[in-house]
């Protein structure tokens, strides 16, 4: 082996090492931030997981009228729309849209629609402005598994944040 392979080949080597490490270790990370498997739910390996980090935001408070009819029906939507980064392996999300309710009593699930590559969520209004607080001070993830059950897990979070 002549002296300058000896130099450029753990040269190269170490530089590929992120490059084929970050898909396993980002998805191991963020199982971390789901919660406990009490009733057994997540016990396969999931089918499909979209990670996102968010890059931006914007909010949206709408009016509209939905129709002529009698009593004029105005609601007043209010959404979140996040655009970021894939973040996991074989991910393609870029946009999610979350939808807060302060009517009903059941939200709709989560859904990911792979042709516009976005994701839909839909929370109480009350957790509006957790997410708001979340999107402002941290930097925030995004997260949606499906699992052959039937079983669907969506949710918002932080990386580690070291306690002040």
């Amino acid at each position: 082996m002549s002296r300058l392979s000896r130099y450029v080949a753990p040269i190269v080597l170490m530089a590929s090492l992120p490059l084929t490490a970050a898909p396993a270790t980002t998805q191991l990370l963020h199982s971390q931030f789901l919660p406990t498997d009490d009733q057994q739910l997540r016990t396969e390996k999931p089918e499909q997981q979209q990670l996102m980090l968010v890059t931006s935001y914007s909010v949206v408070v709408g009016s509209q009228r939905q129709s002529n009819q009698q009593p004029i029906p105005v609601t007043s939507p209010l959404f979140v729309r996040l655009k970021g980064k894939p973040m996991s392996q074989g991910a393609t999300v870029r946009e999610v849209l979350i939808s807060f309710d302060g009517e009903s009593k059941s939200l709709k699930k989560p859904a990911f629609d792979s042709t516009t590559r976005t994701l839909t969520l839909s929370y109480p209004m009350t957790q509006y402005r957790v997410v708001m607080d979340l999107l402002r001070n941290d930097t925030v993830y995004c997260q949606f598994l499906t699992y052959a059950n039937g079983h669907i897990w969506a949710d918002l979070h932080t990386g580690s944040v070291r306690a002040r």
